[in-house]
Formats: structure tokens, sequence, C-alpha cells
């Protein structure tokens, strides 16, 4: 029996102790890298907890403070007045008056009713140098004399025009190189008429104010006469009416005029010329109604009795028509306009209908020129029509 356990006592057994201790002996590495890690993690979190400050709200004053290295910078607000233009005034006009040498003895008598050199600026524009006495009523109440450049080398082929109408085509475009540097830095609009325009400058003003000077606006009216306008243009300034051109505009004309001219031989007077290169420049005509062409013979009175709501611009064509008021002369009339344009220029010549139903009248008002009385009652429309005192051109 003892032999047997012996023997069995002697068979081969499996070692765990030294297995175990050659297979975990790599694990064991692993483990104690793991546990030097975790706790290297532990201890820096532990750290960076333990200095770390509470969140603070950032859009709070005291927060920001802390938070701000730089020192805070206080914005200083300068109060920013808006500076408002000056408005459009005379001084800011530069009127180009075409004359005629062989008109201007008497024709000049029209320019002195209503330039005044002391307030305006501009000049008078003729084909050739006259004979003036030295009459001190004359330079006190009329503008500089100018002479026109030569025209000669520009072609004329109408037929039944002059070939005047070159040089007074480019009154504007001459009258704007006649400024000084000094001069053109306070211009605003160049106004053109002829010397038997009558201007009421108070009126001209106040269109002009509707318009901003520093843009390209070409202002004027059409003709009276409906037949001046088909045979010319609808969108054209009649020049004896007076237009208006702003200065970016005559600055722009003064360079292509000259050129332009020469493309245009066969047209009859300046003011077609003028509109055929404001057409090329893309510049369409502003209407002002209150600019009159008077294209018409006769008598005024219809046209002034009727005239519409607007300010009282311009009239022309006066050595044409008959005086305004009866049994005087034209220049004495004009002047005697003058009375109620100085008490309220804004008004003069606008028509008021009113009615009285009692004696059912109906009276129409031509500020400072005329009262008309007719017995019944006919409606504004009708008033409205102009009396036919006159005869189309």
């Amino acid at each position: 029996m003892k032999g047997n356990q012996k023997d069995s006592s002697e068979k081969p057994k499996w070692d765990r102790s030294s297995s175990n201790i050659s297979m975990t002996r790599p694990g064991r590495l692993m483990i104690w890298f793991i546990l030097f890690i975790s706790v290297t993690y532990i201890i820096y979190t532990l750290k960076i907890v333990s200095t770390s400050q509470p969140c603070e709200d950032l859009t709070s004053s005291d927060s920001i403070l802390h938070h701000q290295r730089r020192p805070e910078k206080k914005a200083v607000t300068v109060p920013v007045t808006a500076v408002e233009p000056e408005p459009t005034d005379l001084n800011h006009v530069v009127f180009g008056i075409a004359a005629s040498s062989k008109l201007w003895k008497h024709r000049k008598e029209y320019i002195k009713i209503w330039f005044k050199p002391k307030k305006m600026r501009g000049y008078v524009w003729l084909d050739k140098e006259v004979k003036t006495k030295s009459d001190a009523v004359d330079q006190e109440n009329l503008p500089p004399v100018r002479i026109s450049g030569n025209t000669s080398s520009f072609p004329y082929t109408n037929k039944k025009g002059h070939r005047s109408a070159i040089r007074i085509s480019r009154i504007v475009s001459e009258t704007l190189m006649n400024l000084d540097s000094v001069s053109k830095k306070n211009v605003r609009w160049f106004v053109m008429g002829d010397d038997d325009t009558v201007f009421v400058t108070d009126n001209l003003i106040r269109v002009l104010r509707k318009y901003d000077h520093e843009q390209m606006y070409y202002i004027g009216s059409l003709s009276e006469s409906h037949l001046q306008n088909i045979f010319f243009s609808y969108g054209m300034a009649y020049g004896g009416g007076g237009f208006a051109i702003s200065y970016p505009l005559a600055v722009a004309l003064s360079k292509m005029q000259d050129r332009c001219i020469q493309r245009y031989p066969a047209l009859y007077g300046s003011d077609d010329r003028m509109q055929a290169c404001m057409a090329e420049l893309g510049v369409p005509l502003t209407k002002e109604i209150g600019f009159h062409q008077y294209d018409v013979h006769g008598n005024l009175f219809g046209l002034l009795a009727a005239h519409p709501v607007t300010p009282f611009v311009s009239m022309h064509h006066l050595d044409v028509v008959e005086p305004i008021f009866p049994n005087m002369t034209r220049v004495r009339a004009i002047k005697k306009l003058t009375t109620p344009i100085k008490i309220d220029s804004a008004g003069i010549l606008q028509q008021s209908i009113c009615y009285d139903k009692y004696k059912s009248w109906t009276i129409s008002v031509s500020w400072g020129y005329t009262v008309q009385v007719f017995r019944g009652s006919f409606s504004p429309r009708e008033m409205e029509m102009p009396s036919r005192t006159f005869l189309n051109c």
C-alpha cells in the first residue's frame, strides 16, 4: 500500500507556481502602468479643481472689469450737426442774354426793368460792338457786354433761318468760360434769355430751389403755339422764354457743344441746337410752365388773365405783341406790372375764380393785372380757357 502510495505520489504533477509566475509577469507590469496613469490623472484633476475659480456672468460689469486686462477706454460721443446747404439765391445764378447790335438801342430798356447789377451776375452777348454812350444809368442798370466768338467755321444750311443761331446757342458755354475760377465756385445755375425777355427773378429762384443744382438739369417750357411745337419739338425749351441749366450740365455741354453743333447744320435756331446737344448728353427737358415764349401775335390779355397757378417766371416777344396795358408804350406797361410784383411776386398773374351766387356772377382775378366779371355761372374749366385775344404764329 505504501509502495503504491509512493508510486502514486511520484506521478508528474503540474507546477502551478512556476506557471503563474511566468504567465502573469507581463500582466502585472501592465496593471502597474495603468495604476500609475490613473493616479497621475487624479492628482492633476484635483490640482485643477482646487486652483480654479467659479464661473462668473460675463455680462456683468464686475466680470468685465475682472477679465479685461487692458484699461477701459471710454467712448467719447461727438455731436454731429448736419450742415444744410445754403438755399439757392440770385448770387448763385449767372445770366446769359442774347442780343443783337441792330436792336440793342431800344431792347436794352427791357433788360433794365428786371436786371439788378448789384444783386445779379450775367453778360449780354452781342454779335458785334456797338457805340455806347457814357451813360451812368446804362452802366448801373445793365450787365457787362461781351462779343460772341467767331462762328464762321460752323456749317449752317437752313435756308429759312439765320446763322446767328449758332453763336446764340454757344452763349451758355461762352459765359462759363468767361468766369474765373473764384466765380465758378459759387455758380449753381446758368439762365439763358433774349434781350426782349423779362424775368421775374424772385419766381425764377422759387423754381430753381425745387431742384438739386449738383445734378444735370435742363429746365424750361414749350411754346404756347401748337404749330411751333409741332415744327420744332415738344421736348425743347424755347430760348426766348428762357431756360436754366445746372452747373454740372453746363460743364458737360461746354466740352462737347462745338462738336455737337457741327452735326446739326440744318437746324433752324439756337434753342433746337441746344436741345439736340441735350439729347446727346441724355438730359431731358424738365418742364416748368412759368417760362413763357409767347409765339403769338396780337394781345396777350387772354393768356395773362388765365395764367395757371404757378410762379410766373418770364415773358418774351414783347416787341411783337401789343402792350400788356392799354394806352402806353410796351416798356412803360412792363414797368407798371413791376408794382404788384414788388408787393407779391409769388402770386403775380395767377388766376383765382370765385362766384357770387346771389347775383349769379362768375369772377376771375388775375392778381396784379385784371379782374373780370361774367354774368352767369361758368365752370372752372371754362374759366381756365384763355380768351382768344391773340393769334398763333
